[in-house]
């Protein structure tokens, strides 16, 4: 899992006017900080308003609804953040991976995501949201890292998807979930040569 910036592509308004695709990055940005201050039951289009600098008729022209702001934002995190890196082999690509994750963990979009877990269930608008959007954009991210190394030779078929590959972030995601230890790039290198390359090891090509 993992979550979390939003890029500032433009989008097909949900009110049927044109955006000003230089306000999304900062409205989006808002929303973000607002899902950590306050919460989803607390948001408000109001408040996203306030809180971007823009007058509320720019929030109302892109999203009708509270769900549709939220769930328009989470579609998209990730996308300009989880750039599959490429170093020449598997154990760099996944650090960098890694490393990329305790960034978005740490960030913004992390404490963002940790407001909305409570809300997640009861919103199935919001689940999909993140499955479809950032659960997704890592899913594809660390397959074209394991299919690389197939073709480099250093693992055999089949990583992708597999226990191994949940180890790349199993651990981070729960000691950030669960513990409220530290989540850095110590402990994700600890992670990436303790676990994942000894399990990688056993599965090279």
């Amino acid at each position: 899992m993992a979550v979390l910036a939003a890029t500032e592509v433009a989008r097909p308004s949900r009110g049927g006017r044109p955006r000003d695709p230089s306000r999304d990055g900062v409205i989006r940005a808002a929303i973000l900080r607002l899902l950590a201050d306050v919460g989803y039951g607390a948001l408000t289009m109001d408040a996203v308003a306030s809180e971007a600098g823009v007058g509320k008729a720019t929030i109302y022209r892109r999203w009708r609804t509270k769900q549709d702001l939220v769930v328009d934002t989470i579609s998209d995190l990730n996308r300009a953040d989880a750039a599959t890196p490429d170093t020449g082999s598997v154990e760099g690509d996944l650090r960098e991976m890694m490393h990329q994750m305790v960034g978005l963990i740490t960030g913004p979009t992390g404490a963002a995501t940790l407001s909305l877990l409570s809300t997640i269930p009861h919103q199935p608008a919001l689940a999909d949201a993140f499955r479809n959007g950032p659960l997704a954009v890592w899913r594809e991210a660390y397959a074209e890292i394991w299919a690389r190394a197939e073709q480099r030779g250093e693992v055999q078929p089949g990583l992708t998807g597999s226990v191994v590959a949940e180890t790349t972030s199993a651990l981070m995601v729960q000691r950030w979930l669960l513990t409220g230890e530290a989540v850095d790039d110590a402990y994700a290198d600890e992670v990436l040569e303790t676990v994942v390359m000894p399990l990688v090891r056993t599965h090279t090509g």
